[in-house]
């Protein structure tokens, strides 16, 4: 199998200069983009955005719309990508595709779920609530859900500073907890 490298090169641009794809299929809810920041805030940038250049040399995203989104003015690592319009729509049409049908080792995943500590109250929810097989696995594919029993407690406290107090309490113990408030 003969594989074109498409990658030209990396360059940092201020993200306010990168055009969205206006055939862009993925919406961003305000819980990921609260997520996003969250991450972008706690570890910065550690990928890059994919965007291909125009022939009036604008940068069209690929992929990376709300992280460029977010970022607005700021520098952000572009991937340039060689593109033809069809190509690029191949690229927009499968990326997230391709991530979705990855697998999931829950006990890696649940590992790093209860070493990982997180400042950002959006992605430690975002972790703690998500269900990884339900993310990554293609909507369409019919599977068995493995119930595992499980055992909960639910403390009733004062007020939010208590809650935080005991959830931090219990987390550092080793506990796989979340906040609610009824």
């Amino acid at each position: 199998m003969n594989i074109q490298d498409r990658v030209k090169e990396l360059r940092r641009v201020p993200a306010s200069e990168l055009k969205p794809n206006p055939r862009n299929w993925r919406t961003h809810p305000e819980a990921q983009q609260n997520a996003l920041r969250g991450v972008l805030a706690e570890v910065g940038f550690a990928d890059a955005v994919v965007a291909r250049e125009l022939a009036d040399g604008t940068l069209e995203l690929v992929d990376g719309h709300l992280r460029a989104e977010t970022m607005q003015n700021a520098l952000v690592p572009v991937l340039i990508v060689d593109l033809n319009d069809d190509e690029a729509n191949k690229v927009l049409l499968t990326h997230d595709l391709l991530a979705g049908m990855a697998g999931v080792d829950r006990e890696n995943y649940d590992s790093l779920a209860a070493e990982a500590k997180f400042v950002s109250e959006a992605v430690d929810r975002m972790v703690i609530e998500a269900t990884p097989e339900a993310v990554i696995a293609p909507a369409s594919e019919s599977r068995e859900v493995d119930f595992r029993e499980t055992y909960q407690v639910v403390a009733e406290c004062e007020n939010e500073l208590e809650q935080e107090s005991l959830f931090e309490r219990l987390r550092a113990e080793g506990y796989k907890c979340r906040c609610m408030s009824l």
